[in-house]
């Protein structure tokens, strides 16, 4: 940040590279959802692997209860969005 930029500035581009690395933790997620794919075909034993490894990136960190809350909350911000997505294709 130089000299004359205001705090808004060094906010915005804080934000800016939050979201550059949610970009690419979420290309590398998909990435990983393609390759689950080619190992079971049953969507319920991937959708279940992909919620173990939410309890297991916070460890013993945070309580399961918790966890279970940051991923409702998580879903209620993201159904909005594919509700809009999957009307939009019809």
């Amino acid at each position: 940040m130089k000299a004359d930029d205001g705090p808004l500035e060094g906010m915005a581009q804080a934000t800016q590279e939050n979201f550059n690395d949610y970009k690419r933790a979420e290309a590398k997620a998909l990435e990983l959802v393609r390759e689950m794919k080619m190992t079971s075909p049953k969507k319920v034993d991937i959708e279940l692997a992909l919620l173990v490894a939410l309890f297991e990136l916070h460890g013993n960190a945070t309580a399961p209860s918790t966890i279970a809350k940051i991923v409702q909350s998580h879903l209620e911000t993201l159904v909005p969005f594919y509700t809009q997505k999957t009307t939009c294709k019809n």
